[in-house]
């Protein structure tokens, strides 16, 4: 009933996209960790596998390991769909040989595509070479035109109806965490949830406490300041 996409890049930041004929997609299948991992968890999924699966990354198991661990333990998994991408090695997923058709998985470098009740392969296929075509351009953008082309090529076979966008850096809160829940065109609204994030969100995220600045900006006008330059920066590089 879903597709999903989980990327990693050298920076060490992780991107995960979803969407499905499902409500409130973003809610219990997408998992993701600083330093760890990204998770989805999807088909008749299992909202165990997430908080599982990333104290098993967090111990230093591989990805496979993490998904043998997962569903060798789960009487349901013949019906389940998993994919994870660590921090560092290869990604790894399980595709339940329950699991609706169209159905499966596709690993690259720094990249995991899986999806199941699809109109065919031809939707991870696409998903997957559209992000790989957009190198260069900012995570979110990138991850949400992979699902836009995935949408083209059929999408979930039922329809649309909700999304979900996360953006994780190294912090233990995400740059961007955006859902769509019930919508006649979700991507589309994605899409204009992360643009109207530009304006004011984006750039106030990066002026909050972190580890290495617990307080950190406080004074106003140079927030104010850091927001003015963000915009200048995503001026220039568009």
């Amino acid at each position: 009933m879903t597709w999903s996409i989980l990327a990693r890049e050298p920076d060490g930041r992780f991107g995960i996209a979803i969407a499905s004929r499902f409500f409130s997609v973003g809610s219990l299948c997408i998992h993701s960790r600083p330093g760890v991992g990204a998770i989805a968890t999807q088909a008749l999924m299992n909202p165990l596998y997430g908080p599982q699966g990333m104290a098993l990354l967090a111990q230093g198991l591989s990805a496979q390991t993490v998904v043998s661990a997962l569903t060798g333990a789960d009487a349901g998994q013949a019906q389940r769909q998993l994919h994870v991408l660590p921090a560092r090695g290869p990604g790894a997923a399980h595709t339940g040989s329950a699991c609706v058709d169209w159905c499966g998985h596709l690993l690259k470098d720094d990249l995991s595509v899986a999806g199941n009740m699809l109109a065919g392969p031809r939707v991870i296929e696409a998903t997957a070479e559209a992000f790989a075509a957009s190198a260069g351009q900012p995570l979110a953008l990138r991850l949400i035109n992979a699902m836009q082309a995935g949408e083209a090529a059929g999408g979930d076979k039922r329809g649309k109806q909700s999304a979900a966008l996360r953006i994780q850096g190294d912090q233990d809160y995400p740059e961007l965490d955006l859902r769509v829940d019930d919508h006649a065109e979700p991507l589309d609204e994605l899409q204009r949830l992360h643009d109207k994030s530009l304006e004011r969100f984006q750039p106030f995220i990066a002026c909050l406490a972190t580890r290495e600045r617990p307080a950190g900006e406080l004074e106003r006008s140079r927030i104010e300041a850091h927001i003015d330059q963000f915009h200048a920066a995503w001026r220039a590089r568009a």
